[in-house]
């Protein structure tokens, strides 16, 4: 298979619309960039093209695909059964980093369901991924486009690297914004349950209902409401350590881990903020950012893992990202990508 290239500005020209829809109405993938990272595409309604994202992903067939739409009747189109704070939900934080999970109507197949009677639904905040839905006129889900349990995509390089001639289309749409996968909220009970931590965090769904669960991951036998409840994610091919503990504990274990590695020939990484990159020797230190732009820390942390795997670094120590706004979305990445291994000095 050759891959085709196209750009943002590409998608007004009517033959890249035309096979972009043609595409994914006859069972193909596409990939595009949305606000949160890059996904995978494909017509919803399409068996073919969804068994196509689980094949080249290599993803677990019981793992649910969340459904991507451009209109609030669409949702109302495949779901039923919506709790009062849903329209709260949809008016407060669509379009955007939020996907809900509602009662499906029978017209949704189980097979992007994981033969569940629920169905993640969201209207993304992202020019191209707007577009693509447009220009095809149907659902279309697209998990992230990365390697099933890797690194998620959040630049167009990680797309070539991990899909380049094995999906029929690729769109570059550069770096996409929030490089966190969206807020998954199950609202099919009388107060919502955040499935997966995102941007639009738990502080920000209080002021629609006080009452905010937090669901937490599963057991194998169990079945998974939303992507990333019950597999490794994120995870990249060096050991990834989380060191929680006061700076000062925090900087001299790392130190001491660094040289102890380096004598065995092992090299390590280390993830941190850029007031305290300078603190390391002897390592790949790389920063997220400032610790006061908490966008740009979590924008950076797939890219960053991504580094890691390519300069072939054996051992990677992070430091916890447990404070700020986005502290349980940089958590729930961290630890799922660490296999939960946290050190707490």
């Amino acid at each position: 298979m050759k891959t085709r290239i196209y750009t943002e500005q590409d998608l007004e020209i009517k033959a890249v619309q035309d096979d972009i829809k043609k595409t994914l109405q006859h069972g193909g993938n596409v990939i595009f960039p949305t606000e949160t990272v890059y996904g995978i595409g494909a017509y919803a309604f399409s068996e073919k093209g969804i068994k196509g994202i689980y094949k080249v992903k290599g993803r677990p067939s019981d793992n649910p695909l969340i459904m991507h739409v451009n209109h609030v009747d669409d949702v109302l189109n495949y779901t039923i059964d919506h709790k009062p704070y849903v329209d709260e939900l949809i008016k407060r934080f669509w379009p955007g980093p939020m996907t809900i999970v509602l009662k499906k109507k029978s017209i949704v197949p189980t097979y992007i369901t994981g033969g569940l009677d629920t169905v993640g639904i969201r209207i993304p905040n992202h020019l191209i991924a707007r577009k693509v839905i447009d220009i095809v006129g149907v659902p279309i889900c697209a998990p992230s486009a990365n390697i099933s349990g890797r690194p998620s995509a959040t630049l167009f390089e990680h797309v070539i690297e991990d899909f380049k001639d094995k999906v029929d289309i690729i769109i570059d749409g550069g770096k996409t914004n929030a490089g966190l996968e969206s807020t998954v909220i199950d609202a099919t009970h009388e107060y919502p349950i955040i499935l997966r931590p995102g941007m639009i965090t738990k502080e920000m769904i209080k002021d629609i209902h006080k009452d905010v669960k937090e669901s937490s991951l599963l057991d194998q036998s169990d079945i998974p409401k939303a992507p990333g409840m019950k597999y490794r994610h994120y995870a990249p091919k060096g050991d990834l350590v989380i060191i929680e503990g006061s700076l000062e504990k925090v900087l001299a274990y790392i130190n001491q881990k660094i040289d102890e590695n380096r004598s065995l020939g092992l090299k390590s990484g280390v993830i941190c903020t850029m007031e305290i990159k300078d603190s390391f020797k002897d390592a790949l230190v790389i920063s997220l950012g400032n610790m006061s732009n908490e966008e740009e820390i979590a924008s950076n942390l797939f890219s960053t893992l991504r580094t890691m795997d390519k300069e072939n670094v054996d051992i990677i120590y992070s430091i916890a990202f447990d404070k700020g706004k986005y502290k349980d979305a940089m958590m729930n990445r961290l630890l799922k990508a660490a296999n939960n291994q946290i050190i707490h000095l």
